[in-house]
């Protein structure tokens, strides 16, 4: 670095003792790993040890004051969210470390300061992934930095959030077509929402009148939950009696509980309404996140209908749920701000949702967008339709060697919890027949420019190459005959370009 400002700024802000955590951080690593503190000794540890370290390293450099001084190797920002960016393109499959060991060396060796922070830069110039792509590709490639490789493993909101906006990116709203794309293909849904509203709008009585009966003028949050919830029991004994539906779909029950955490996250959640898989569901009801089939988000102020607040907030709930179902493909939800609603899809590109609309002046929209998520199949709502479930077991089928085979689901070992991105889910497995043969399935959204994975799996079985997962088969998941992808098969064919913020 020969700029003067930057040298100025490295000179009033030194490091100091502020990376002494780190090297004690090393020096217990070697210890357990029985190394010797010598100069080459970064070369004798485990790859899971390096990335442990360069974690702490750069957790360690983001703390300090200079950081949040220099400049951006983009020329936007600065360089601590150079350093973020690094520090979550760790679980890319071709991150190399040999190109961030001149730091990792430079800070135990106890370098000058500007040393110090010139491999800062030189790693982030080498190591960093491109910068995501906008338009077409940003609506077929999933993104690869996520929340997938958040280090803080007790998840705290204010660690998260920031994290998962730069993963979320542009939220596209205002799509027009959006409802019909989702809510189309529910059957016999327009005819029963118009029935419900009737009922709603007749009697010397009615619900509906120029607006919801009992909603609270202020919208406060407490009157609407109450409100809510007294709506959604009288959709839901509508729902239950108006037609014959499959047995799951009786289970739905709208929900409001929104001082009460959900069950199976790391860090605290609470979710304010949804819709949960529990005919059981009340107010002091506790639900896990892999029960949350529709999350929701409440706000008293329609202004805030913005990235910032709800719809964030709404995004951080759709987390929780892709990473507690395994076979959810996307998650459908809502946010209501004020008497303004939205409908939001999350996916792993992002997050797209619909024009917004206010409750009391559609009441009848309302009702159909309820109701439809209480009609939904499952797969509607987002779950894989080729991850079949028969006599207790899970499987999928595949076509190998010129017949199909099934295979048996046992149980998951991994699955990424993120929204954008691979999100890589892997299971352990077994063919029908025979548990003495294990399997791994390892299922992910691919970027259609790279070679497939499975193919180079077969390559080096093929060649022999020891300590190497032997090939068995691999396929492109399709959905009723269609390679799954997120434009048309996701997204239905709707068109970010057409959004009202694009």
């Amino acid at each position: 670095m020969r700029d003067e400002t930057q040298a100025k700024i490295i000179e009033d802000n030194p490091i100091g003792n502020g990376l002494d955590a780190f090297r004690t951080s090393f020096q217990s690593i070697c210890k357990g790993a029985s190394i010797s503190l010598i100069p080459n000794a970064l070369e004798q540890l485990e790859r899971e040890d390096i990335q442990n370290l360069i974690l702490d390293l750069l957790s360690a450099l983001r703390n300090l004051s200079a950081v949040r001084s220099l400049p951006s190797k983009t020329g936007r920002g600065t360089l601590r969210s150079d350093l973020l960016r690094l520090e979550l393109s760790l679980d890319s499959d071709d991150f190399d470390y040999d190109r961030v060991k001149p730091l990792l060396k430079s800070t135990l060796t106890s370098d000058p300061d500007t040393l110090i922070w010139n491999h800062a830069y030189n790693a982030i110039t080498e190591s960093t992934p491109p910068p995501r792509l906008i338009a077409s590709s940003l609506q077929q490639t999933p993104w690869l930095r996520n929340t997938s490789s958040f280090a803080n493993s007790s998840e705290h909101r204010k660690y998260v959030d920031d994290v998962l906006k730069e993963e979320l990116g542009s939220l596209y709203v205002g799509l027009r077509n959006f409802h019909g794309a989702y809510f189309g293909g529910v059957a016999g849904l327009d005819m029963a929402s118009q029935a419900f509203f009737e009922q709603c709008v007749q009697g010397s009585d009615p619900l509906f009148e120029a607006g919801w009966k009992g909603w609270p003028k202020d919208a406060n949050r407490d009157g609407v939950l109450s409100w809510f919830a007294d709506f959604s029991e009288k959709l839901a004994a509508f729902a239950d009696g108006h037609k014959s539906i499959p047995t799951h779909q009786h289970r739905r029950r709208p929900l409001a509980k929104p001082n009460k955490p959900i069950d199976g996250s790391v860090g605290k959640r609470k979710m304010d309404v949804g819709i949960v898989d529990d005919p059981q569901a009340g107010k002091n009801s506790r639900c896990h996140w892999s029960q949350i089939l529709v999350p929701g988000e409440l706000k008293s102020n329609p202004s805030a209908d913005k990235a910032p607040e709800a719809w964030l907030d709404l995004g951080r709930y759709a987390r929780e749920v892709l990473a507690a179902q395994d076979t959810r493909r996307f998650v459908l939800g809502f946010t209501i701000c004020g008497a303004l609603m939205r409908v939001w899809m999350f996916d792993r590109l992002g997050g797209i949702a619909s024009e917004q609309f206010n409750i009391n002046d559609d009441g009848l929209q309302f009702v159909s967008t309820i109701l439809g998520f209480l009609w939904m199949s499952e797969e509607q709502l987002g779950f894989d339709p080729t991850i079949t479930t028969a006599n207790g077991e899970r499987f999928i089928e595949i076509h190998r060697n010129g017949s199909t085979e099934r295979i048996i689901i046992d149980k998951v070992m991994q699955r990424a919890p993120c929204i954008a991105g691979r999100a890589t889910t892997c299971w352990k497995a077994h063919p029908e027949g025979q548990p003495e043969t294990p399997l791994v399935i390892k299922d992910s959204w691919q970027y259609p420019e790279r070679d497939e994975e499975g193919e180079l799996l077969r390559e080096v079985t093929d060649k022999g190459v020891v300590n190497v997962a032997r090939y068995y088969h691999h396929q492109t998941v399709q959905i009723h005959g269609e390679d799954d992808d997120i434009r048309n098969s996701v997204r239905r064919g709707l068109d970010i370009t057409q959004a009202a913020n694009y």
